[in-house]
C-alpha cells in the first residue's frame, strides 16, 4: 500500500512538472513569436524610413535649365533651395533618395546665348545672387565632385552621347568687356571635363599665338581647344570623383585620387588676364532627337 501510494505520488509530482514546463515553454514560445514580429515590424519601419539626401549645399550656387522662352530658365539662391518643390525644376534637378542623389536631366532644347547644346547645370556664385563676384588664378581655388552617369542615350551608330560634367568658365570684367567692345561678359572655359563612352575626358585652352598683346588676349578667337586627354580609367556608370586645383599659372585634374593631369605653362600663365567660375552638372553635347543624360551629383566641396 505504501509502494502504490509513493509510485502515485511520483507521477502526480512528474505530470505537475511536465504541465508546469509546458506551459513555461508556451509562454518562452509565445514570447519568442512577439519578438520575432517586433523585429520584423521594426525592420519594416526601417526600411521605410531608409532615405539619403545629397551633401550639396546650393546656398552659392545658380541652376540653368533647358526650357524657357523667350529667355531660358536661371533659378539662383535662396529660391534654388527649394528646388524639390519647385514645379519648374522638378523635371530637370531632383533628388534620388534612394542613392542620396541630386540628379540633372538633360534633353536637347531650348540654349543659353552664344550656345548650341542644352544644359541642365550649376554655376557658381561666390556671393549668393551676384554673377560680377568671380576669382582668378592668382586668387586659387578648389573643387572637388562625387558623381555618377546614371543612364544616357547613344547616337544612331550604337555610341553613347557625351556630356560636360564639369567646366572652370572664363569670364570679362566690364572693363575688360567695353574694351574689345563685346555686348557680354562671356570668355572661354579654360576647362570641360566630359564623360565620353564611360571615360573621363577633359579639355583645356591655348592661346593660338602665345605672345599676343593684352587686349587681344580677352578675344574669344585667341584661344584655341588643345587635343584633349583622356584618363585611363572607365568609370562607366559608376561612382567617381573629380577633384580640379588651380592657382596662378598652373592647374592640376585628378580621377578617384588615383590618375592626375597637370597644366602649366605660358597659356595658364596667360590665362591669369581672367575672371573664373566653376560649372558642374549635365551640359549634353547634341541636338540628336529624343536624346538625354541623367547625372548624378552626390556631393560638392568648393574653396578659395
Amino acid at each position: 500500500m505504501f509502494r502504490t501510494f509513493i509510485l502515485l505520488s511520483t507521477l502526480l509530482l512528474s505530470v505537475s512538472l511536465s504541465f508546469g514546463q509546458t506551459s513555461e515553454n508556451s509562454g518562452n514560445s509565445s514570447l519568442e513569436k512577439d519578438e520575432v514580429s517586433a523585429s520584423k515590424i521594426s525592420k519594416r519601419k526601417k526600411k521605410r524610413k531608409k532615405y539619403k539626401l545629397p551633401k550639396v549645399d546650393l546656398s552659392h550656387w545658380k541652376v540653368t535649365i533647358p526650357v524657357g522662352e523667350p529667355k531660358i530658365i536661371e533659378v539662383d539662391p535662396p529660391e534654388i533651395l527649394d528646388y524639390a518643390t519647385n514645379e519648374v525644376l522638378k523635371p530637370y534637378m531632383y533628388n534620388d533618395s534612394t542613392k542620396g542623389a541630386l540628379v540633372f536631366h538633360a534633353v536637347p532644347a531650348q540654349t543659353t546665348t552664344n550656345t548650341k547644346y542644352s544644359r541642365s547645370e550649376l554655376r557658381e556664385q561666390i556671393v549668393s545672387g551676384n554673377n560680377s563676384v568671380n576669382w582668378t588664378f592668382a586668387q586659387g581655388g578648389k573643387l572637388k565632385v562625387k558623381m555618377a552617369m546614371d543612364k544616357i542615350s547613344r547616337d544612331k551608330n550604337g555610341k553613347y552621347h557625351k556630356t560636360i560634367i564639369t567646366q572652370i568658365h572664363g569670364r570679362l570684367t566690364n572693363e575688360q568687356r567695353d574694351e574689345i567692345g563685346q555686348k557680354d561678359n562671356n570668355a572661354p572655359p579654360i576647362l570641360k571635363i566630359y564623360w565620353q563612352n564611360g571615360k573621363i575626358r577633359v579639355k583645356t585652352k591655348k592661346l593660338r599665338t602665345p605672345n599676343i598683346g593684352p587686349v587681344g588676349i580677352l578675344k574669344k578667337e585667341a584661344w584655341v581647344d588643345d587635343e584633349g586627354f583622356n584618363f585611363e580609367q572607365n568609370v562607366g556608370f559608376k561612382k567617381f570623383t573629380i577633384e580640379v586645383e588651380v592657382e596662378e599659372g598652373k592647374m592640376v585634374i585628378s580621377l578617384n585620387g588615383q590618375e592626375y593631369k597637370t597644366y602649366e605653362g605660358i597659356h595658364m600663365q596667360r590665362w591669369g588676364v581672367f575672371e573664373n567660375y566653376f560649372k558642374v552638372g549635365n551640359y549634353l553635347q547634341t541636338r540628336d532627337e529624343n536624346a538625354f543624360a541623367d547625372i548624378r551629383v552626390y556631393d560638392i566641396e568648393v574653396r578659395h
